[in-house]
């Protein structure tokens, strides 16, 4: 089973100093039939203006995972940490028995264009901490990079979650596949561009949530950037 949510479909939220699109029901945005996908609970697309962020506020039991597209985003956290976060570094903070952070964009003309992506854990009141990990241009060109799974293989960042993401950028007649467990669901989201998924194209802020399947093909690309999520069900 493949389901195309096309990006015009998802929440969105302008607060002014912050546009948001929700793949997901978030905040004041709700959607029986969007509540999650497998352990995959939030995506959000977050473009915040300048000088502006979000304060101080908590996290528990939940795996949060930063991916910034443009601009850099400024984070400050309870465990010490105080970290710049530019375009394609890869963020993981494991909230578990409790963490508090604040996210700004510290620059005066420039606006950040990052992804805010929660996975749920599978296991709980775990110590909390951080890691962040540079995801060069070439590790993704042309094939799905790993960049977060659960034993922290292939250079990627550790999650306390059953689940795997993938970034790729894809232009002309490069091509990947990814192998799928038909037991567990698979999430992709096209950040940029687009792209050929499984006989489907799909453009910038569109989705495809797959169950049931072996595989995913990826082809055609355009000016595309991509993640991919091997999720549990």
């Amino acid at each position: 089973m493949q389901l195309l949510r096309q990006s015009s479909a998802r929440g969105y939220a302008d607060h002014g100093w912050l546009k948001s699109y929700h793949s997901f029901s978030f905040a004041g945005y709700h959607d029986p039939r969007f509540m999650g996908w497998g352990n995959l609970r939030v995506i959000n697309e977050d473009q915040v203006a300048a000088g502006q962020g979000f304060g101080k506020h908590g996290h528990r039991n939940m795996e949060i995972i930063s991916y910034v597209l443009s601009g850099e985003l400024a984070h400050e956290d309870s465990m010490g940490n105080i970290k710049g976060i530019p375009p394609g570094d890869v963020q993981r903070m494991s909230a578990g028995t409790g963490v508090t952070h604040s996210e700004f964009n510290h620059a005066k003309d420039q606006t950040t264009h990052f992804l805010q992506i929660w996975i749920e854990p599978n296991t709980l009141e775990v110590q909390p901490s951080y890691e962040q990990k540079t995801i060069p241009p070439a590790d993704k060109q042309g094939k799905l990079c790993l960049i977060a799974s659960p034993n922290g293989q292939a250079h990627s960042v550790k999650i306390h979650a059953d689940a795997n993401l993938y970034v790729g950028l894809f232009e002309g007649t490069q091509t990947a596949e990814l192998a799928l467990d038909p037991k567990r669901k698979a999430y992709v989201h096209l950040i940029r561009g687009s792209l050929k998924i499984n006989g489907q194209i799909l453009s910038g802020g569109d989705a495809l949530l797959i169950e049931d399947e072996s595989n995913i093909s990826i082809s055609e690309g355009k000016n595309a950037e991509v993640l991919v999520f091997d999720l549990s069900a």
